[in-house]
């Protein structure tokens, strides 16, 4: 018997979590399903006429109420067993361990985690083995315990969901009131998840300038960050602007453009073809617009850079002609950009009524025209609102930045020099061996604050852009 439950124990330890909840969960759901349909049937045949209700509400609501409070469960432990697991290991470490800097077990216990899950790899110390088999069996304590009272919350949903079964029950309308009652908890966890975030921000961001002046901060001219020396952020927002500039300068006359050509002249055929193709750019991973650029894009404009620095009567001629550059950067991100600019503007043009197209057409106004002086106004509040989203998405865009637009924190106009943003230095900051309590670490959640109000402030703009002009006819 202990046997079993060493191999029990063990192999829960092992296992995917997200395996072992899906198994899991699929099972009580077929159960109840079917043992909900079962009973409708009961009532059906008993009665022998039809239910208020169908057999398959009955068995839809029962599966509902059973799974939803095990789904709960078990997200919840996907969030709570590292930690929990970690407590409970440290609470058994002896005191030598116990007693280094935070730093140091943090570092023992994440190698430990790592060890568990390659079981077949052998361990030298005998104490590390039985650490880490300690730590499987932890590990599979906590999920036991997570499955147990998932098992009793789904039991307890199926008991009361079953208390509303009969056969004049209006099922539909439990089915109904239930998931609009998951969908407003959908809507709060999300709330909570934005304001966990906010005030993540907002904690690490006082703890940095209590170090820092907020004045130094936001106007310094020197980032430094490297043994705690200089913050000064001018640089990086200096240099996100310029790259979010480059990126809608690409995107915006291309997606307005397109955008028109498809709403308004494209036919049937063409549109159908033409609109999915676009929109597919923004289905491509950002890491693969990184390698494009520094690839694709980077190597000509070094190259262009360095035939204009021939001409020039100074030994090292006006360009810098850098591998990565901001030029690059902007136009693979501008081009990334194109499918939210051409959407959301066509979006916009669709939305225009067709009665103030034909009244301008049947004044002999020509398509042109009309498209330049009835359909543009009118879808203007739509438009505007796109680009602005589009600006929020550029400044918030990383993996590019940090590939092809560099690292150095400078003001320049140059285009063909390096670079870096806002977003690339909270990646630098954040890697590495650097304690996570020293300045250097915090500036990060200090730049992200600042990065999160911009965005936020562009959305808010953009929202009452659209409020304001009434854009919601359509």
């Amino acid at each position: 018997m202990e046997g079993v439950i060493d191999w029990l124990m063990e192999s829960v330890g092992l296992a995917p979590l997200a395996w072992f909840g899906f198994v899991f969960i699929a099972a009580m759901g077929m159960a109840s399903y079917t043992l909900g349909r079962i009973r409708a049937l009961s009532f059906q045949y008993e009665r022998l006429s039809p239910l208020r209700s169908s057999p398959t509400f009955h068995a839809i609501f029962l599966l509902v109420a059973t799974i939803v409070p095990m789904i709960a469960i078990f997200l919840m432990l996907a969030v709570l067993e590292g930690p929990i697991t970690r407590q409970l290991l440290i609470t058994e470490l002896p005191e030598r361990l116990t007693i280094l800097p935070r730093v140091q077990l943090n570092l023992y216990i994440e190698t430990l985690q790592t060890l568990a899950r390659q079981p077949e790899v052998s361990l030298a110390s005998v104490f590390d083995e039985a650490a880490r088999s300690r730590l499987i069996v932890l590990k599979a304590f906590v999920r036991l315990v997570g499955a147990l009272l998932a098992c009793l919350l789904g039991l307890a949903g199926f008991a009361v969901a079953r208390k509303f079964q009969s056969a004049d029950a209006h099922i539909q309308s439990y089915l109904e009131r239930l998931l609009r009652s998951l969908f407003f908890a959908s809507a709060a966890v999300a709330v909570a998840i934005t304001l966990g975030i906010v005030l993540s921000l907002a904690l690490e961001g006082l703890r940095f300038f209590s170090a820092v002046s907020p004045l130094d901060f936001l106007f310094g001219l020197t980032w430094n960050p490297q043994n705690n020396e200089a913050f000064g952020a001018v640089p990086l927002f200096f240099g996100t602007l310029v790259v979010a500039l480059i990126a809608m300068t690409v995107s915006a006359p291309i997606g307005i453009l397109s955008a028109i050509y498809l709403s308004e002249y494209a036919s049937r055929r063409t549109r159908q073809t033409f609109k999915p193709a676009i929109e597919v750019l923004a289905g491509i991973p950002t890491v693969v617009y990184g390698f494009f650029a520094i690839i694709v894009i980077a190597p000509p404009i070094r190259s262009v850079a360095r035939e204009v620095n021939s001409w020039s009567w100074t030994p090292d001629g006006f360009l810098a002609a850098q591998p990565n550059s901001v030029l690059a950067a902007g136009l693979v991100m501008g081009i990334m950009i194109i499918p939210f600019v051409s959407s959301l503007t066509d979006d916009a043009l669709q939305a225009v009524p067709q009665d103030l197209k034909n009244g301008s057409l049947s004044l002999g106004s020509t398509q042109s025209e009309m498209i330049r002086f009835v359909v543009l106004p009118a879808a203007a509040p739509g438009i505007a609102a796109a680009l602005l989203l589009a600006v929020s998405r550029a400044i918030g865009e990383t993996m590019i930045v940090v590939m092809a637009a560099g690292q150095r924190a400078q003001i320049t106009l140059d285009a063909t020099s390096d670079i870096t943003t806002v977003t690339a230095q909270i990646v630098t900051l954040l890697i590495g061996d650097s304690a996570f309590d020293s300045s250097k670490a915090m500036s990060a959640f200090a730049l992200g604050g600042v990065l999160f109000l911009v965005t936020l402030l562009f959305n808010l703009v953009a929202l009452r852009v659209v409020r304001r002009n009434g854009f919601s006819h359509g």
